[in-house]
């Protein structure tokens, strides 16, 4: 016989050895109660939220304008300052509108001095009118004379009246004298932070140029670009609790909802003022999530999380029935905290399995650990 022919005989002489040698092992853990621990399926009240972000915004920000053409004067802040509501901010040239001003003073005095010098011309003109109709009945009295004291009288009584409007002329342009030296002092129309300055010393604003921009950091609130179908758990009022970056917990409650929706992102912004009496932003534009309920709050079924597996593309959870492990397909719902909405596959009071419910088998005896179930 050939070498290769005896190795060959030889190598399956011993395999055929060995398999008789050993004998078949047992399946493993067939027949073995498995430990598990258990909670119950149970009915509680599903306030489902989803977490939208958020970010605060000033209610109050914008640029302070120059209301008049002038030289600036002075800039008494910096970028950063916080200032508070009354505080000068600028300050503008005024020697001009100063000597305006007296300009216009004189001009309204002399106005007043006008309309005096009239009252005393129609007075005059009256006595005369009235003189001459004393003389009425005798033969003094001449009607040319009365028509022409009529005539005098309606004369003076319209230069009265055109000395009163000069005298208003005179007086609405001292006013607005009055009010550009006013508008020449720049101060803060609510308390803020100085975030950009636009002008400095020596230079010229004409009337609407920027001097500073502000924004109020005291009075913030939050707004949030809401999925136009989770907006069914909102009304005005409804209190919604959130979460800084920093991990820092706040209650927010909801002040308005735009009645527009983004067709692009098709959200609905909505407007939250934050429940705390302090602003616990440090600045806007800050995030935060906010948790936005979905609905009313209903009764559902629930069960634990950790009961959950996923087995060939099912949500398959083994409840314990009769001291044997039965698998159940279930329909799970929203999440409910550390639970799943139930949908379908489990009745109240079923026990699911939350620990040892990765090994089990289909019909698997199975013990329940103390303090379960």
């Amino acid at each position: 016989m050939p070498l290769f022919a005896r190795s060959a005989a030889l190598l399956f002489g011993l395999l055929a050895l060995s398999l008789v040698a050993i004998p078949p092992m047992p399946t493993l853990a067939q027949g073995r109660e498995a430990s598990v621990s258990v909670d119950a399926v149970t009915r509680q009240p599903l306030i489902a939220t989803v977490d939208v972000l958020g970010r605060f915004i000033a209610r109050q920000s914008g640029v302070l304008a120059a209301r008049i053409a002038e030289r600036v004067e002075t800039v008494a802040v910096q970028v950063g300052d916080r200032v508070a509501r009354g505080q000068v901010i600028a300050r503008l040239s005024s020697d001009r509108l100063a000597a305006e001003r007296a300009r216009m003073d004189a001009q309204a005095k002399a106005a007043a001095s006008d309309i005096s010098a009239e009252r005393a011309n129609l007075a005059k003109a009256q006595q005369t009118l009235e003189r001459q109709n004393r003389l009425k009945g005798s033969t003094a009295y001449r009607p040319d004379r009365t028509e022409d004291a009529e005539r005098d009288v309606e004369a003076h009584r319209a230069a009265l009246r055109r000395a009163e409007a000069d005298a208003a002329v005179a007086k609405a342009q001292l006013d607005l004298t009055d009010i550009a030296l006013v508008d020449a002092t720049i101060t803060a129309p609510y308390d803020g932070v100085i975030t950009v300055k636009h002008v400095s010393a020596g230079s010229y604003v004409r009337l609407g140029d920027p001097v500073v921009t502000m924004l109020n950091h005291v009075e913030l609130e939050i707004e949030a670009d809401v999925p136009a179908n989770r907006t069914g758990g909102l009304t005005a009022g409804t209190l919604v609790e959130g979460e800084l970056q920093d991990g820092t917990r706040l209650f927010a409650v909801v002040r308005a909802i735009v009645p527009e929706e983004n067709t692009r992102t098709r959200t609905v912004a909505v407007r939250f003022v934050p429940h705390n009496s302090v602003t616990v932003a440090s600045a806007a534009n800050q995030a935060v999530t906010l948790e936005i309920p979905l609905d009313q709050s209903r009764q559902v079924l629930t069960v634990a999380k950790d009961a959950v597996t996923v087995q060939r593309g099912e949500n398959i959870v083994f409840v314990v029935a009769e001291g044997k492990a039965v698998p159940r397909s279930v329909r799970l719902g929203e999440s409910v905290g550390n639970r799943f909405e139930v949908l379908s596959g489990l009745e109240e009071g079923d026990l699911a399995v939350i620990r040892g419910n990765e090994v089990l088998r289909p019909g698997q005896s199975v013990s329940v650990s103390e303090g379960q179930g």
